[in-house]
């Protein structure tokens, strides 16, 4: 609550502030807004605007403030893409969606916190602004399928859509998180949820059952499939209370997303890799609950990946899955390849992460890192800066590693040009 009025006493006010940027192709709104930083949240602070004492005014305060600010920062980074993928028809509605939705955001600047009609007002927008960004991502994704079916992709604009990407999903899952909070809390119409919940947050989140939970859903995908998969091998240890169950204060739906996609690969790689095998390897789950960190690691037996192709799991630009209808009528255990690298973006959203270590031939163990205290829990979020801005102009330089050659090296050539 204190980061909340913090950001709304170095909020300036909407009227009389001129348009800044030199582009010339953004709303006042964004270049107003884009010259604050956003203000990220603990799951404790985020709890404290649910908790018994928390305050319906105070969160439509904050968020009035601090959606616009969100939603201006990455639209200055949008604009910094290269033009060809900007005139894309879906990045081109991607980017109307997030012009309309701070505007929608903008007109309660100047209202009264006081009037429950306002109050009531906001949430509706709030849920119309949440439904609009509904198909983001698939359509940001179209975006860049069809970049990459008119244009010959660069390394350097590889690189750059992929900074872009991870920074741009970011923004979108925390303030998806923000309008969800608010939402649940706030609007009698959005019903009760779970009982422990605090909007989406669980203050007593059992890790293992949202272990079972995510492995029992991809167990379903992967018999409708396949017709079998891989039993579930489960250890658990708590180093803070030995013997007792091991509970965080985290977002149950985001770990069941980060853990379904990691369950689904590992089905998918053990069923494909052992199909002439008489019995499937388990999936073998360990839980950690340490001081500081929570740690849950699957490993599998499903033959793994080669190390030069690990981080472009990771890659927005690479894909070993087919390329889906948009209507989403694909293969249950495929998509648009984004599954990871979104997946690890979720685990970084409250200072956690995700990686994963392959032995080629044998399998691979993914774990997720997250923090095991809700105040060290904190958004991290993109902020337009100059440094953000530098990493769109960076230029291709030249290796400062020896690049070894395909072709065996002629030493008679060599020696006569010495």
């Amino acid at each position: 609550m204190k980061a909340a009025r913090i950001a709304l006493r170095s909020a300036a006010p909407l009227a009389g502030t001129s348009a800044g940027g030199s582009s010339g192709r953004l709303p006042q709104e964004v270049e107003q807004f884009s010259r604050f930083s956003p203000s990220p949240l603990s799951i404790k602070q985020l709890l404290d605007f649910g908790s018994t004492n928390g305050c319906e005014r105070t969160s439509f305060s904050f968020l009035r403030q601090e959606l616009p600010v969100r939603f201006a920062n990455i639209l200055k980074e949008i604009d910094l893409l290269p033009d060809k993928l900007l005139s894309t028809p879906s990045v081109k509605l991607v980017k109307s969606w997030y012009i309309q939705s701070l505007k929608e955001l903008v007109e309660f600047h100047q209202k009264s916190p006081d009037d429950q009609k306002v109050l009531s007002d906001f949430i509706d927008t709030l849920i119309r602004v949440r439904n609009r960004h509904h198909d983001v991502v698939p359509t940001m994704a179209q975006g860049v399928i069809e970049y990459k079916d008119t244009f010959k992709v660069d390394p350097v604009t590889n690189q750059n859509i992929q900074y872009f990407l991870d920074r741009f999903y970011m923004s979108r899952i925390s303030t998806r998180m923000l309008m969800n909070q608010h939402t649940l809390l706030f609007d009698d119409k959005s019903g009760s949820g779970h009982p422990r919940h605090i909007g989406s947050i669980d203050p007593c989140c059992d890790v293992v059952e949202v272990v079972n939970d995510a492995y029992e859903s991809s167990k379903m995908l992967c018999d409708q499939y396949y017709l079998t998969s891989p039993e579930l091998k489960l250890t658990q240890v708590n180093g803070k209370a030995p013997g007792e169950p091991i509970n965080i204060v985290y977002v149950p739906s985001h770990l069941f997303h980060m853990l379904f996609e990691l369950f689904k690969n590992s089905m998918r790689a053990t069923v494909e890799f052992q199909e002439n095998s008489p019995t499937l390897s388990p999936i073998e789950v360990i839980v950690v609950l340490g001081k500081e960190d929570l740690a849950i690691k699957i490993s599998d037996r499903g033959g793994g990946v080669p190390v030069r192709k690990i981080e472009q799991l990771f890659s927005y630009m690479y894909s070993t899955a087919p390329r889906p209808d948009i209507d989403g009528r694909n293969t249950p255990l495929a998509g648009f390849g984004y599954g990871l690298p979104i997946s690890r973006l979720y685990a970084k959203y409250f200072q956690g992460d995700l990686n994963l270590y392959s032995i080629c031939g044998y399998g691979t163990d993914a774990i997720i890192y997250l923090k095991a205290l809700s105040t060290e829990s904190v958004e991290k979020l993109p902020v337009f800066n100059k440094s953000a801005s530098k990493h769109y102009q960076a230029t291709s330089e030249a290796d400062d590693w020896c690049v070894p050659s395909k072709d065996p090296k002629n030493m008679a050539k060599q020696s006569a040009a010495f």
